[in-house]
């Protein structure tokens, strides 16, 4: 597995499921400008890698997208994109090598390795362009990011990680990459830990457990000024439990032609899903529609040492 992160709170998470999975081999972890600047994405990931005690190489890339300008989420996430609890700095730094050419290099050495993003796509798109074969040596692109003709978290349309650089959006979802599209809604409602599972995953006692609902914590406050909700919601997790345990975790899925808005104003950042197909455009992605809730909160348990 190689991961795209721009690392925050709820990153911080679905990292742990994959560096602590034992059927999970992380080979690279590239980072991106997003839920906040590269310099924290890049020390969270690090600070998480120590966490779970891996020395996985860590590669910073991309400083801000394509075309547009960068607005970050730490209104969101706080403003060191782990809740602002202080954490000490990772003991070790970032390798040498960009991110863009550590994503090309590591999917050349990898050939059918699972690409897994959790921010922005302006990494891959970059990639891409300067690496076109790297299609076809990607097994599966697992990209947290979009929504399914759902509502939006960051405009009435769109879901951040499309939003935030929504050209880098547009050419990755055109590439002909094994898309497999986890959204923003399918960690929504019965996905998200409840009062109850919050205590039971505190009640763990184990750094990560007390690391994954600290960090979270000023996204959960964040989320309920939004939406109203008290639940722990976790999007990027929900897309690391389908890349690692896909079928089981996956209930239901469709294959569409899917692509990005990144001209209008309005619309900037939208998954437009041609959920009938009803333009004749070519499927592009498997959208995933619906995960087994009860498996998902259990793998987060697993992660943290429950």
């Amino acid at each position: 597995m190689i991961i795209d992160t721009d690392t925050a709170s709820d990153d911080a998470v679905a990292l742990a499921m994959a560096l602590n999975h034992p059927d999970v081999d992380v080979v690279a972890m590239t980072t991106v400008a997003g839920n906040c600047p590269l310099e924290d994405t890049t020390r969270n990931a690090l600070y998480t890698a120590e966490l779970c005690g891996s020395a996985v190489p860590v590669y910073a890339g991309a400083d801000r997208p394509l075309l547009v300008k960068a607005r970050e989420a730490t209104w969101f996430h706080g403003m060191d994109g782990l809740g602002d609890q202080g954490y000490p700095p990772p003991s070790r730094s970032a390798e040498e090598e960009d991110g863009v050419s550590a994503l090309i290099n590591h999917i050349r050495g990898n050939p059918g390795s699972t690409l897994v993003t959790l921010g922005p796509l302006t990494n891959v798109a970059l990639a891409l362009a300067q690496a076109p074969d790297i299609v076809g040596l990607v097994g599966r692109c697992v990209v947290m990011g979009g929504t399914a003709n759902k509502v939006g978290n960051v405009t009435p349309a769109a879901e951040f990680n499309l939003w935030f650089d929504p050209h880098a959006a547009r050419m990755v979802f055109a590439s002909g990459l094994p898309i497999e599209m986890v959204g923003w809604e399918i960690c929504r409602f019965e996905a998200g830990l409840d009062a109850a599972e919050q205590v039971a995953l505190r009640a763990l006692d184990t750094p990560l457990a007390h690391f994954f609902l600290d960090c979270n914590s000023t996204a959960m406050e964040a989320a309920h000024r939004q939406s109203g909700t008290r639940r722990l919601e976790l999007p990027d997790p929900t897309a690391m439990a389908v890349a690692i345990d896909k079928g089981r975790v996956v209930t239901r899925s469709s294959r569409h032609y899917v692509e990005v808005e990144a001209e209008s104003p309005l619309t900037r950042g939208m998954s437009v899903v041609d959920s009938l197909n009803v333009t004749g455009n070519p499927v592009n992605v498997e959208v995933v529609n619906a995960i087994d809730n009860d498996l998902f909160k259990q793998m987060v348990f697993d992660a943290a040492g429950g």
